[in-house]
């Protein structure tokens, strides 16, 4: 018997036959794309008279084939079977789980979530309180650069020996979207993944702050720090907004003195260096620069490509490289935003049924920036303007001259370099006679106060800035 026959009604015919009869045609009827990125890792796993029962990769997966492609794939296997099956979904369960739990007929999606007890999750006996860590952030999935090299050293130095190392507290900056939140969270994972009985509580300041006025209202503020004092490991996200917060800082002034004569390992991000950052107590701040400060910087090119091509990699997508090289030429200072390009882009292919090509992402990115251009302004062109506008060559610019005048000049190239380039802040310094990155981020404030507070010097920057703006 054929196993397309469809005179049996569907009772035994072969669900991978089937599914790849339904591929073949579906192949002709959506871009190459979208065949690729959304039917091609749908596998069959039987078909009979309840209808044919797919597998997809996950929830988020079976959303969009259900709310973009239904009706096309309820015509395919009609036409391929002779008979309207109707399309039965199971989602990919976790590792250790091998089927879905049953669910009532009338559904189409078959699906369970990983179980989780209150307490403590089946797998890792991770305590929960607040954020979860996502286990798909992992130093393995953490694309290393000279941007954040020395940051995700001194990480796998804390995850491989908690609180047995000088580096406690760890404390990473840098601005957003840079990869503080998953740097921290693959320490978690580390941990919890070793093997070794560790409590960790991941959770960010907003939610610890909420956390800490629910206990208050409830009067389990000693329930409350019980809790936090008696885990192995604490990593808390954007502790920036405890800025200003009097009791919150009070308390969790006293955790962290409970943890860290405990040898407790704490590990902390921030947007800012702390040194930086307002409406801290300075005992809290003293506590900070008792350990290690890190920082994470804007990713180089060759890192942001290879962030592009890891993210590809890891979603089944083939992009051609011209289009992987223009969105990381393009998007310099936040890998978040060039992650986001990235989906715009998966979803402007499924929804206009068009392949990804160069022309399709310069539409896309340029929604995205809206006005704002890629720039080609090299830093050369940079200490030119700037060594004409002030009458200073490129060797007095670069070396080691202090007068008022050289020294200005020197901070406002800086200052544009960082405007204008992807240069990471070491770079920067590096082009103007090997200074550091800290003084790269001294020029730029500078500047930035004094344009507030010198009208004449706002002018004179403003007209630079144009001449740098039209070099290119």
């Amino acid at each position: 018997m054929s196993a397309l026959n469809p005179s049996t009604g569907g009772i035994n015919l072969d669900s991978h036959a089937v599914w790849n009869s339904c591929l073949e045609q579906l192949k002709d009827r959506v871009p190459g794309q979208t065949f690729d990125t959304w039917f091609r890792p749908i596998k069959a796993i039987s078909i009979n008279s309840d209808g044919l029962f797919l597998q997809v990769p996950n929830k988020f997966f079976y959303d969009w084939i259900d709310n973009h492609y239904k009706d096309l794939l309820r015509d395919t296997v009609k036409a391929v079977t002779g008979n309207g099956y109707p399309i039965r979904y199971t989602v990919l369960l976790t590792e250790n789980t091998d089927r879905a739990s049953e669910i009532p007929p009338d559904s189409p999606l078959i699906y369970e979530p990983k179980a989780v007890s209150p307490s403590q999750t089946a797998k890792t006996g991770m305590f929960e309180r607040g954020t979860k860590i996502n286990e798909n952030y992992d130093f393995d999935s953490f694309v290393e650069g000279a941007n954040n090299q020395f940051a995700k050293a001194a990480a796998m130095a804390v995850a491989n020996a908690p609180g047995r190392t000088a580096f406690n507290p760890l404390v990473v900056y840098g601005g957003t979207g840079l990869g503080k939140t998953h740097l921290i969270q693959a320490i978690g994972n580390e941990v919890l993944q070793s093997g070794a009985k560790k409590r960790v509580a991941y959770v960010s300041s907003d939610t610890f702050t909420l956390d800490f006025i629910a206990a208050i209202q409830n009067n389990k503020t000693t329930e409350f720090s019980r809790y936090y004092r008696s885990v192995d490991m604490l990593l808390l996200d954007d502790v920036q907004f405890f800025q200003k917060k009097e009791q919150t800082q009070e308390q969790f002034f006293h955790i962290f003195n409970d943890l860290y004569q405990h040898h407790k390992q704490i590990v902390f991000s921030s947007d800012q260096q702390p040194l930086e950052l307002k409406g801290l107590h300075d005992r809290l701040l003293s506590r900070f620069q008792s350990g290690l400060i890190v920082d994470i910087q804007p990713p180089d090119l060759e890192t942001r490509i290879a962030i592009l091509h890891k993210k590809a990699t890891q979603d089944n997508l083939e992009l051609p490289y011209e289009v992987i090289e223009y969105l990381a030429t393009n998007i310099r200072n936040n890998i978040r935003e060039l992650e986001g390009a990235m989906i715009r882009l998966l979803a402007y292919s499924s929804l206009l049924k068009v392949d990804i090509d160069l022309n399709l992402t310069r539409k896309v990115l340029k929604e995205i920036l809206g006005s704002s251009h890629p720039s080609t302004i090299s830093i050369e062109i940079i200490q030119n303007i700037i060594g004409s506008s002030y009458r200073v060559n490129l060797d007095t610019l670069v070396g080691k001259g202090r007068t008022k005048e050289v020294a200005e000049a020197r901070m406002v190239a800086m200052y544009f370099a960082r405007e204008h380039t992807n240069l990471s802040l070491k770079t920067i310094g590096l082009y103007f006679g090997g200074r550091d990155h800290s003084t790269v981020v001294h020029a730029g404030k500078w500047v930035e106060n004094r344009l507030e507070s010198d009208s004449a010097f706002s002018g004179q920057v403003s007209a630079i800035r144009q001449k740098i703006e039209n070099s290119v």
